[in-house]
């Protein structure tokens, strides 16, 4: 069973993140970059069902040049190989146009299954991985928190809901993603860094993928920031002395705000 499992970099969750004034998208240069914390536990669903079948992990990414190093941690953690989507004209790229050109890497490679994570940290908007299906005609299995895919053509998920999970079933190949209680993902280990080095990582533009420069990037973007501003500072607090009628000037205070 070939597996192709998509994993993104994006700007640490604890960092301090801005837009840029200049495109008014995320400013990714200015923070740490991670593989997307959900993306981890698509790469290790696709590891475990690799090691289940004797099958093959190819992880693919799409972005700057940095991106490289979430790709490297995907290989280090077990994945075979890794694809690097890699162009100056996809900076920008809503989920539309990534959603074209991660279907259109993957079309013609013959993978039994595609994995998501369920969304990115930097977006939280969970529709890339639907849309692949769409684009590539195949069956989707979403929010998945179980999967079982034995090699025989066919793939089984237990779909998270807000009243439990649905069991869902589809053929192969289909599309996949998976929410962060499905597993837990491994630790890279040292000899899997070393090893990961030396996998094979194969870099492709827009031209390689036959995709128009002008249906991807910001200026194909669907939607626009149009204007924005830095929050303004938060105002000092009020501080209520208490003399002995600390207990009413509270209660005036939230009387005044309307709480009470």
């Amino acid at each position: 069973m070939k597996i192709v499992v998509c994993v993104k970099q994006v700007p640490d969750t604890w960092s301090e993140k801005k837009l840029d004034p200049a495109t008014k998208t995320l400013d990714r240069a200015s923070v740490d970059g991670v593989m997307n914390e959900l993306d981890e536990y698509a790469v290790e669903e696709a590891l475990k069902i690799a090691e289940a079948t004797s099958g093959e992990v190819v992880v693919l990414s799409m972005g700057p040049e940095q991106s490289t190093e979430t790709i490297r941690k995907a290989l280090s953690m077990g994945a075979d190989a890794g694809i690097h989507i890699l162009d100056d004209g996809l900076a920008g790229s809503d989920a539309v146009a990534t959603s074209l050109a991660i279907a259109k890497v993957i079309e013609g490679r013959g993978a039994d299954l595609v994995i998501f994570g369920s969304e990115s940290t930097d977006a939280r908007m969970s529709v890339v991985p639907a849309m692949v299906a769409e684009r590539l005609g195949l069956p989707q299995l979403t929010f998945a928190n179980k999967v079982e895919a034995p090699g025989d053509g066919t793939v089984k998920a237990h779909r998270l809901t807000d009243y439990g999970y649905d069991v869902v079933e589809a053929s192969t190949p289909a599309v996949i993603s998976v929410v962060e209680k499905i597993n837990e993902p491994r630790y890279p280990s040292f000899k899997g860094i070393m090893a990961a080095k030396k996998k094979p990582v194969e870099t492709i533009s827009l031209a390689d993928a036959g995709i128009e420069s002008a249906s991807v990037g910001l200026g194909a973007a669907w939607s626009e920031v149009a204007e924005f501003a830095d929050a303004p500072a938060r105002a000092a607090g009020t501080i209520v002395t208490d003399e002995g009628d600390g207990g009413t000037k509270i209660a005036d205070y939230l009387s005044e705000q309307k709480f009470i």
